[in-house]
């Protein structure tokens, strides 16, 4: 009863105006119906998707429409409406197909050429870096390098200042050699020591000779005997590293002296400085010392000749391309395909090391 009352009411009101104003009332009402029926469907849709065709035709016939009545004419905001306007602007002066393509991008194995030049250059900067992939013949602007070395965080400028001792031993590998020694501690816990030499060049590693008194007379006889015993040709070596210790006396030095080697002496607690020659160091603990008994002294100068052959003739070596000391010295093996060859193993030392050759 209620709802027909209303009704009744509202037509009345709404044929007030049909009885003012007859010409335009059927449009006015066709206008009203359109209207209430895109409020019906905001209720009902959350979110209407529109064609791009639904879209200009929207845009166009909004210039029609009076900007302060575009929020009761239109299903959408105002603001999505001025956007899609400015897209349609946009697309109609966009003169992308007439444009010219731009600088392509630095290739990414330039990008890692230059990355390496600088690791294996560290006094280069990007003026040099740049020179060099000039002369190559590759075009490039220096900017770019500059680019490319600071993205991660190398200095495209670095401090000219002297050579890390690392710069420096590998620089003159060919010509130096280390000494150090090593102590092992036997079955009955006497302590015993061996003088190991290695060339920095050929990684070849010398055993000078084990004690178990160490002394300055012992360590300068232990070097003559070397140099008189030896095969290896001192006159390519022009300098001999050792630590600070007390056992390395002058009568030491003089010895070596003779020979054409310069001694230096690395500085107080820089292991560093003798890296090639404590990583041998290790390398005999790891790979023999901490997997076996010493018994005497005559046990460890057999044990260490015999481990230091097979390093020499048989261990590969990173720093020489995978390749042993003898190796290096005679060029690498004849390519083979081990599936057409048999591979004999051969232990040494009582089976705690193998070495393996193809079968003759």
């Amino acid at each position: 009863m209620i709802f027909s009352t209303v009704y009744a009411v509202t037509r009345h009101l709404l044929s007030l105006p049909a009885l003012l104003l007859r010409r335009n009332v059927s449009k006015e009402a066709e206008l009203l119906v359109l209207r209430h029926q895109n409020t019906v469907l905001r209720r009902q849709v959350p979110r209407v998707r529109y064609e791009p065709a639904d879209r200009l035709w929207l845009a166009a016939l909004s210039h029609l429409i009076p900007r302060h009545r575009w929020g009761k004419v239109f299903p959408i905001a105002p603001a999505t409406l001025l956007a899609w306007h400015r897209k349609l602007v946009a697309n109609k002066w966009d003169y992308g197909n007439r444009r010219r393509p731009g600088r392509s991008p630095t290739a990414a194995e330039v990008k890692a050429l230059i990355l390496r030049m600088a690791a294996e250059n560290p006094r280069w900067g990007h003026r040099c870096i740049h020179g060099e992939l000039t002369r190559l013949g590759h075009k490039i602007a220096a900017a770019t390098v500059w680019n490319i070395l600071n993205r991660p965080g190398i200095d495209p400028a670095p401090r000219r200042s002297g050579p890390t001792w690392k710069q420096f031993l590998t620089a003159q590998a060919e010509r130096i050699a280390a000494v150090d020694f090593l102590h092992v501690d036997t079955v009955n816990l006497k302590r015993l020591y061996a003088l190991i030499m290695l060339e920095h060049g050929s990684r070849r590693a010398h055993l000078l000779g084990v004690t178990a008194n160490l002394t300055g007379p012992w360590i300068a006889q232990a070097a003559r005997n070397f140099l008189i015993d030896t095969d290896t040709d001192t006159t390519k070596l022009k300098f001999l590293i050792r630590d600070r210790g007390g056992q390395f006396t002058d009568a030491f030095d003089a010895v070596f002296a003779d020979a054409g080697l310069r001694v230096i002496k690395s500085p107080p607690q820089a292991p560093k400085a003798n890296a090639d020659c404590e990583r041998i160091i290790g390398t005999l603990r790891r790979d023999l010392l901490d997997r076996m008994l010493i018994l005497n002294e005559r046990h460890l100068r057999r044990t260490l000749t015999r481990y230091l052959e097979h390093y020499n003739t048989a261990r590969p070596h990173r720093g020489i391309g995978q390749l042993s000391p003898s190796q290096a010295e005679t060029g690498p093996p004849t390519p083979n395909d081990l599936a057409d060859h048999r591979v004999h193993r051969r232990s040494i030392l009582g089976g705690l090391i193998n070495e393996y050759q193809i079968a003759s």
